[in-house]
């Protein structure tokens, strides 16, 4: 990692899946933390996951002095790194099927975080959630607070 590299956590999270769902972000680059949250009152834990990403991806790429930078993304979602760096390429060779022919949950998410993942440069990393690691737990409680907006 160096430098200039922008650096993002994200989490997403449910209460009950699905349930009331939240997301947390948060992006530091040139020093600065910028933290991000949202969610929505019907959800599941899968598309809260794949929303932190989507959001984060979409707050650089429309940050002209971000966007042509390496991104070192830090994700607790095993969904999300392996849909991303692997399963995502065979589904959309299948159509947006997965192996056993169903179409893929998602997609419509899928779909959006390809095509930031396209126009980036994103080293993706997976992180053990609730480990203790400073961002990782930030972006948990950012997505517990916007959870607890919905009850």
């Amino acid at each position: 990692m160096n430098k200039d590299d922008v650096v993002i956590y994200t989490d997403g999270g449910c209460s009950g899946n699905p349930g009331p769902g939240g997301w947390g972000v948060v992006i530091i680059a040139d020093g600065e933390e910028r933290m991000m949250s949202g969610g929505e009152k019907h959800t599941t834990n899968n598309r809260m996951e794949l929303s932190a990403a989507i959001n984060a991806l979409t707050a650089v790429f429309n940050t002209e002095r971000l966007k042509d930078r390496t991104i070192q993304f830090f994700t607790d979602s095993q969904y999300v790194k392996n849909g991303i760096t692997s399963w995502v390429a065979k589904w959309k060779q299948n159509g947006w099927k997965t192996a056993t022919k169903k179409p893929v949950l998602n997609q419509d998410l899928w779909s959006v975080l390809d095509f930031l993942a396209g126009q980036l440069t994103i080293r993706w990393n997976w992180v053990k959630g609730h480990a203790g690691v400073k961002y990782n737990e930030i972006c948990d409680q950012l997505c517990q607070k916007e959870i607890a907006s919905f009850r």
